[in-house]
């Protein structure tokens, strides 16, 4: 009896330990699509993070040109004579660091400006609002061929910020909306009858209401700078300072003619797939997300 009395609480406390964590297992393992979609996400990062490690520096085969899928070069070789998989392990680095760093910049931008804007309201409201406007106005692709002309874009960050820079309209409007509603709880008039600060009531008290719903923004936006970093690679809008998926589409349909040589149309598929696949991990992860955010889906199930 002293041995069942004494293990029954700690495994509660334990339990208890780490709700948070208990709570992303629920939300993750309910639906296969969901466990599926964290797979996918895990395995690309691990790809970007570990992959050139592992391959090193890109080597070139003139011997083997266009070469079909072997022991040595599973996926092949392009028209250099260049592992096909290497390119596309070599490539995720670039192309998840730039749609990662796109979207914390557009999400630092985006929610600083809308939760200042949402609480402050009058003048400081207005000035905001109005930079919001400017910016959602400004067309994002002919200013990217613009800022290419005199920028390399040869990093990440590089790329990551200006992408941010002009991404982060909607995200202000979106939580400006959202701000503009927890100003008038009573946890705020509360904070503001103690006399708070303006600082701590904006990134203490607000921000954390903002989190749920700022993460699901900054994952939302990574799917879309993915597509538009690729895109501008492949439209040879951006020079080619590293290889990435962009780079590789580019090369595949206008300099290695992967479009005419049947041989030569998995080096157009590979990085394809790869977006399409990265795409559909973030979509049905995304479900897990809201339901871990949201109060009102846990209850329900």
């Amino acid at each position: 009896m002293a041995v069942t009395a004494n293990l029954a609480p700690t495994g509660i406390r334990a339990g208890r330990r780490w709700p948070a964590l208990t709570a992303f297992r629920k939300a993750v393992t309910r639906k296969p699509g969901r466990l599926i979609g964290l797979i996918i996400i895990v395995f690309f990062v691990l790809m970007g993070v570990c992959g050139p490690w592992f391959y090193g520096r890109l080597a070139v085969d003139p011997n083997a040109l266009y070469a079909g899928p072997s022991a040595k070069h599973w996926l092949g070789t392009d028209f250099a004579g260049s592992d096909v998989l290497q390119e596309v392990v070599t490539g995720a680095r670039y192309v998840l660091a730039t749609a990662a760093l796109s979207a914390f910049f557009t999400s630092l931008f985006g929610v600083t400006v809308g939760l200042v804007a949402g609480y402050q309201r009058g003048l400081t409201d207005s000035v905001l609002m109005r930079l919001t406007d400017f910016v959602l106005t400004i067309p994002g692709l002919p200013l990217l061929i613009i800022l290419s002309t005199v920028w390399s874009f040869g990093s990440p960050w590089e790329m990551g910020l200006v992408l941010g820079i002009t991404g982060w309209g909607g995200v202000a409007r979106a939580v400006r909306s959202q701000a503009l509603s927890l100003r008038e709880r009573g946890f705020l008039e509360a904070a503001r009858g103690l006399g708070l600060s303006r600082r701590h009531i904006i990134f203490k008290e607000m921000l954390p209401n903002i989190a749920p719903y700022a993460t699901m923004q900054l994952m939302l936006s990574m799917i879309a700078f993915v597509g538009a970093e690729v895109g501008l690679f492949f439209l040879g809008l951006v020079p080619f300072s590293s290889t990435n998926w962009g780079v590789m589409l580019n090369q595949a349909v206008f300099s290695g003619g992967a479009m005419e040589t049947p041989s030569a149309l998995i080096y157009l598929l590979a990085p394809l797939i790869c977006i399409l696949l990265l795409t559909l991990g973030i979509v049905l992860f995304l479900d897990a997300v809201d339901e871990l955010f949201n109060p009102r889906l846990r209850e329900r199930v």
